[in-house]
């Protein structure tokens, strides 16, 4: 089985589309916590019922949570792989930006051993 790491261009856009929301963001976390149903989920919004639903289908088609259906309830779980793969992402623009901070930090420490002393 092959496992893709690289996110998609258009797989990092639903991911920061998707978190772009509270609401997302909170029953993403809730259901890292634990699965969850539908209804367990939608009666802590102020919110109707369908508009959670749709929520949970941004989340969805990002990758971001599992739907599965169990009798008459769907049960929604966040997927480990996807948070991962878009954590990777996001570790690598750290590593880019931490690089060019510590390049910025060795030219300017290079420039203050070149300046002159007083006196001297």
């Amino acid at each position: 089985m092959v496992v893709q790491i690289e996110l998609t261009d258009a797989e990092i856009d639903r991911v920061f589309q998707a978190l772009a929301a509270a609401t997302r963001r909170d029953i993403l976390r809730r259901t890292i916590e634990a699965e969850c149903s539908v209804s367990v989920l939608a009666r802590d919004y102020d919110m109707s019922f369908a508009a959670v639903q749709k929520h949970i289908a941004v989340l969805e088609a990002a990758g971001l949570v599992i739907k599965r259906a169990e009798g008459r309830e769907r049960l929604v779980r966040a997927d480990p792989m996807m948070i991962a793969r878009a954590r990777a992402l996001l570790d690598r623009y750290e590593a880019l930006w931490r690089a060019r901070i510590d390049r910025l930090d060795a030219l300017l420490a290079s420039a203050s051993d070149e300046e002159p002393t007083e006196g001297g």
